[in-house]
């Protein structure tokens, strides 16, 4: 099996997140990938941020209709703040020892990993897939750059494969993967500021997100 994790606070979800998501899946061949609302992002401060009920069944619906993208709820249960190490502490746990698991992330977001709590442990749990958007001015090389300024040393490319092992099998650092994915020019701080003006969103987000986000007059 191939599992991948990806969270977020969908401030809301919208197509952008979907079409990315379901490129990577079709790349890495997964067979289910967990959508992972947070219930309080420790990095984000957001003063227009929907309720975590409401950001969450608000990815509810928009997959429901999509093959192998489960919802999961495990942050908005935790107490405090949501720390992705501990996410994949619980899903390593749930998952069997012949399970490949992902965790999937954004470059934007990879390259703030090193604020992140034990930032490092994270490179010792699991793969990690960096979603690489078209015209991103940071290149592999920068990515391994990174990997072996705040990670390891030991880190390097492997060009004809877009990954970026460790040289090092002792110590237990798993590979970063490197996967392009198409440019979307679609963002949820777009979408927010769009309702804010009384603009139409249509398009950019599912339609029963949509519909959910003027019933409830969310990010008025």
């Amino acid at each position: 099996m191939n599992v991948g994790l990806f969270g977020g606070t969908f401030n809301p979800i919208h197509l952008g997140h979907i079409s990315v998501i379901t490129h990577v899946k079709s790349v890495f061949n997964l067979n289910t990938i967990h959508i992972i609302p947070s219930a309080v992002p420790p990095h984000k401060t957001i003063t227009t941020l929907a309720s975590a009920n409401d950001r969450f069944e608000m990815v509810k619906q928009a997959i429901s209709t999509i093959s192998g993208f489960i919802i999961s709820d495990v942050e908005l249960m935790r107490r405090g703040k949501s720390f992705s190490i501990d996410t994949i502490k619980h899903f390593k746990g749930l998952v069997e020892k012949n399970t490949k698991l992902y965790f999937i992330m954004g470059s934007d977001v990879f390259f703030d990993i090193n604020t992140w709590k034990n930032s490092v442990e994270i490179f010792k749990l699991t793969e990690i897939i960096v979603m690489y958007r078209a015209g991103d001015l940071r290149g592999l090389k920068d990515i391994e750059s990174f990997l072996q300024r705040v990670i390891s040393s030991q880190y390097e490319i492997f060009q004809s494969e877009n990954i970026i092992k460790h040289n090092d099998i002792k110590h237990g650092f798993k590979t970063v993967h490197i996967c392009e994915v198409p440019e979307i020019h679609i963002s949820s701080t777009l979408i927010r500021e769009k309702i804010k003006r009384g603009e139409s969103i249509k398009g950019l987000v599912p339609p029963v997100v949509e519909s959910m986000i003027y019933q409830k007059k969310l990010y008025l």
